[in-house]
C-alpha cells in the first residue's frame, strides 16, 4: 500500500494509546502550517478568512486534508481529543447547497460535542448552520481497502441520531472542496441522541425529520446519504486507508445530512426525530 505524503500527522492523531505529536513545522509546507494558524485565529476571532482556494488555485486535496489535520493537532495540544470523524456532502441536497460534487471528512473532537441539557451560544460561530443525519459508534476496529459493506455493518456497536452545526471559517461564497476540507469539512458543534444496538434493518428507508421550534423544517430518508448510512462509513473506511489508518473501536462517525442545511438563530430549540430512534435536541443561544 502506498500511504498518501504528511499522512504521519493523523496516524499521530489517532494512535489509541494518546497522540505522539511532533512540532508543527515537521509536517508539511511552511504554507500548510499558516493555513492551519490561520483557520484557527478566525475561530477565535469569529471573522472569516479569505478563501484557501481564491488564494492557492488549484490547491491539491491532500494539502487541504493536511491543513484540516494541522488545525486538529493544535487543538489536541491544547487538551482537546479526537472522538471520531465526520462525513459531510454525501447527499444531493448539500452537494447541491454549496456547489461540491463529491463526499469528504472531517474528524470529530470531543470539545465540539454539546451534552445533553447544554444550550450552545450561536455567538460562539460565524454563520452556524443545523442538519440532521445518522451517526454510529464504532464496536471494533475496521480498515482496509478491500473491506466490504457487510463487515463494516458488523463493526458498528451502536446507531443514534445527531445534528451537526457546521460552521464556516472562510465564508461560503465560492467555497470549494478543498475549501471544505481544509475548514474540517465545515464541523463545529454535534448534539448526539442515545443509541440503539447495532445498525438496525433498512437505513435507507428510515425517515428522519428536523422541527424548530414545533415546526417541522426539514426531512429525509436514510437513503439520501448515497444510498444508505452504512456506505458512508464504507467510503470512510476506504478513505481513511489511503492515510494508512482506519476507524477504531469507540469512534463515533457522522454519516451525512439526509437534507439540506438551515440556518441557526439564537433562541431556537430544533429536534430530530425518526421512528427508530430517540430524538436528538438542541437549545440555540
Amino acid at each position: 500500500m502506498k500511504v498518501k505524503r504528511d499522512s504521519r500527522i493523523l496516524r499521530a492523531l489517532l494512535e489509541p494509546c494518546g497522540p505522539n505529536l511532533q512540532p508543527a513545522d515537521s509536517y508539511g509546507p511552511q504554507w500548510v502550517q499558516q493555513e492551519a494558524r490561520r483557520l484557527n485565529k478566525a475561530e477565535l476571532d469569529r471573522q472569516p478568512s479569505a478563501l484557501l482556494s481564491g488564494r492557492r488555485p488549484g490547491v491539491a486535496l491532500d494539502d487541504a486534508y493536511l491543513v484540516q489535520w494541522l488545525g486538529a493537532a493544535e487543538c489536541v495540544r491544547h487538551g482537546a481529543r479526537v472522538i471520531g470523524h465526520k462525513v459531510g456532502l454525501t447527499s444531493e441536497a448539500m452537494q447541491a447547497q454549496f456547489g461540491i460534487d463529491q463526499p469528504d471528512s472531517g474528524l470529530l473532537l470531543d470539545r465540539m460535542v454539546i451534552a445533553e441539557g447544554q444550550d450552545l451560544p450561536v455567538d460562539d460561530l460565524l454563520a452556524p448552520r443545523v442538519e440532521g443525519e445518522i451517526a454510529f459508534r464504532l464496536a471494533t476496529d475496521v480498515r482496509g481497502e478491500d473491506v466490504n459493506e457487510q463487515e463494516v455493518r458488523d463493526a458498528v456497536g451502536e446507531s443514534l441520531l445527531a445534528l451537526e452545526v457546521i460552521d464556516s471559517r472562510y465564508g461560503v461564497a465560492g467555497l470549494t472542496l478543498a475549501d471544505s476540507v481544509a475548514d474540517n469539512a465545515g464541523c463545529a458543534r454535534i448534539v448526539l441522541g442515545r443509541a440503539v444496538p447495532g445498525v438496525p434493518a433498512n437505513l435507507a428507508d428510515e425517515l428522519l425529520t428536523l422541527s424548530v421550534d414545533g415546526a417541522v423544517a426539514a426531512s429525509g430518508y436514510g437513503r439520501a446519504v448515497l444510498g444508505d448510512p452504512v456506505r458512508s462509513l464504507l467510503w470512510l473506511v476506504r478513505r481513511l486507508h489511503s492515510f494508512g489508518v482506519g476507524l477504531r473501536a469507540g469512534d463515533v462517525v457522522l454519516a451525512g445530512a439526509v437534507h439540506a442545511s438551515l440556518s441557526l438563530r439564537p433562541g431556537q430549540t430544533v429536534v430530530l426525530s425518526s421512528p427508530r430512534f430517540p430524538e436528538a435536541v438542541l437549545h440555540a443561544s
